[in-house]
């Protein structure tokens, strides 16, 4: 087989992105493989969907905010993909035989289990741009009203995400419609975080000729996997389509029927790089 060439990068954006501070909650389900399958082949043909425990297919919500500097000065963004987790179909021979639990940690180290993104849901059209033309992903606007875990909040480690609808105006500027799409919760008080060196992340996408891409992303500190299968954390992670007859809403329908429990949740959020401590009063002298 002769070598394939590399996909273009077009102005004005530059190769490998570098994120200068990054914040992510998955949350993954076992589900069953038929719509799964017949889905994934309409998005992307090149695609099998893995399956895992039971014969079961794995569909994820992956919520991003992340900071970037640019020659410009920065940028803050916010996504949500809803993936199906899937390998090239010529590759399958190259395949480890892994249940969920092994695949959340990180065990597959061929990365050919990758995400297939079905929906990118993004609040910077810059960033829309770049995954439509880079990486050939399925990438429109909405914006988002959370609630996250931080160092600067109350404590906790509850997730909640609303996403929204949006369109982008002649300006590219984003013009915010109130009308909810999803929301998704992750309630992971109490819950002990197993350590998954799960990056890097390959991301799939089929761009408009039909060609297969690959992106792998690195992120360069562990995630932190929780395990939701147990019966008495069914109610951990909790999913809400507010728009079902959106082309998202669809879809989550059809893989995601009301009900279906989440089998677990990863989170990875990027260390502070410096701290503003608390003032004190200084001593002063008698005011003339």
């Amino acid at each position: 087989m002769s070598a394939l060439p590399l996909p273009p990068v077009p102005d004005p954006f530059r190769l490998p992105f570098h994120y200068g501070a990054l914040h992510q909650l998955g949350v993954d389900w076992l589900v069953d493989p038929r719509p799964v399958h017949e889905l994934l082949s309409k998005h992307h043909p090149d695609l099998t969907a893995a399956t895992f425990d039971d014969g079961r297919a794995l569909v994820s919500l992956n919520y991003q905010l992340y900071f970037a500097q640019y020659a410009f000065g920065g940028g803050v963004t916010q996504e949500i993909e809803f993936n199906v987790i899937a390998f090239p179909t010529a590759d399958a021979h190259r395949l480890p035989q892994l249940t969920y639990a092994e695949y959340a940690q990180g065990w597959d180290q061929t990365k050919l289990f990758g995400i297939a993104r079905l929906h990118v849901v993004c609040d910077n059209p810059f960033a829309i741009r770049a995954g439509r033309e880079l990486y050939a992903e399925p990438k429109y606007p909405g914006w988002f009203d959370v609630g996250l875990p931080s160092l600067n909040g109350p404590a906790g480690e509850t997730w909640t995400v609303r996403c929204k609808a949006a369109e982008v105006g002649p300006d590219d500027t984003l013009e915010k419609d109130p009308a909810p799409l999803l929301d998704l919760t992750a309630k992971l008080d109490g819950l002990t975080a197993v350590t998954a060196c799960a990056a890097p992340v390959t991301g799939y996408g089929t761009d408009h000729e039909g060609r297969l891409l690959a992106g792998p992303m690195n992120v360069y500190q562990p995630y932190g996997w929780y395990d939701l299968s147990a019966p008495e954390r069914s109610g951990r992670a909790h999913l809400v389509v507010h728009a079902p007859d959106s082309d998202l809403g669809c879809d989550l329908r059809t893989l995601l029927p009301d009900g279906t429990p989440a089998t677990g949740a990863w989170t990875y959020q990027s260390p502070p790089v410096a701290a503003h401590n608390r003032p004190y009063y200084l001593p002063t002298g008698p005011r003339p």
